[in-house]
């Protein structure tokens, strides 16, 4: 069983590539489920694969999910569960991560060496693990340089859209006109950042530097081409099921499974939309 938030984003369709690839090669088939980021339907869709006797569950927690008494419910049954992107560090079991903090704070501290001292973060609400780690990332960048945090340069959008960053890209540009750098929880809304500058005829990067997040296909077919930082998501879909089947195949033996946390490494990947050092 494999529970995602979101089936049309391009991060998650590369998961369910991985996952699905890997599976088929050892002769498993896998039941593809969308939460749409919405606890309540996660919760009915772990006990959808319970019911259905699912090997094992793979699944990235939804942007709402603060309460995970349903998942140690999984867990409690024996069920081999991994969780993968958005996690939850205190369940016990095995994970796939990135290190969003360092990776935001990369994203940040390339703003900063090619020039911009006014860098703006677009964030979605801090309750996921992922969002809290690329928030820290960013800050920590700006901490460890010669600018000065400003929480005013922090903008919160719940839908994590591209008509959310064409919309606060106005209300960056009307409450700092010489903001010089923006930096995107993802690629979509950096988009849709991308788009309200272009329409104010604002020059991309020579007036404002724009870095998204995750390398979504459009990141190299929007004009400028969009600098963002690679999340390997055919990777964490491939390292997903290897854990499970590994856990599986555990369980059929006598010796204890000791979860493991598995950290995939990101990239920077510069393009036309930030200037160069």
């Amino acid at each position: 069983g494999l529970i995602i938030p979101e089936i049309d984003h391009d991060f998650f369709a590369k998961i369910i590539h991985g996952v699905i690839d890997s599976a088929a090669k050892k002769g498993y088939a896998v039941i593809v489920l969308q939460s749409d980021d919405v606890y309540e339907n996660e919760k009915e869709q772990l006990n959808l694969l319970l019911d259905k006797n699912v090997d094992g569950i793979l699944i990235s927690l939804s942007d709402n999910t603060t309460n995970v008494e349903h998942v140690k419910e999984v867990l409690q049954r024996d069920v081999p569960l991994v969780l993968y992107d958005k996690i939850y560090k205190l369940l016990d079991c095995s994970k796939v991560i990135i290190n969003d903090k360092k990776a935001a704070q990369d994203a940040t501290n390339h703003l900063i060496k090619t020039g911009c001292k006014k860098i703006a973060y677009v964030t979605g609400n801090l309750d996921p693990q992922t969002t809290i780690d690329r928030f820290l990332g960013y800050k920590l960048a700006i901490d460890s340089s010669d600018l000065t945090y400003d929480k005013s340069l922090i903008y919160t959008t719940e839908n994590l859209s591209f008509d959310d960053g064409y919309q606060i890209a106005e209300q960056i540009l009307r409450d700092h006109e010489d903001i010089d750098g923006i930096f995107a929880f993802t690629d979509i809304i950096a988009t849709g950042v991308l788009m309200k500058l272009k329409d104010l005829n604002i020059k991309i990067p020579e007036h404002v530097s724009v870095i998204g997040f995750s390398n979504w296909f459009l990141t190299n077919v929007t004009t400028p081409k969009l600098s963002t930082v690679n999340q390997p998501g055919f990777e964490m879909g491939t390292k997903a099921f290897q854990l499970i089947f590994d856990e599986i195949q555990a369980r059929k033996g006598t010796e204890p499974y000791e979860h493991q946390i598995v950290e995939l490494p990101t990239q920077l990947i510069i393009r036309e939309s930030t200037k160069r050092l």
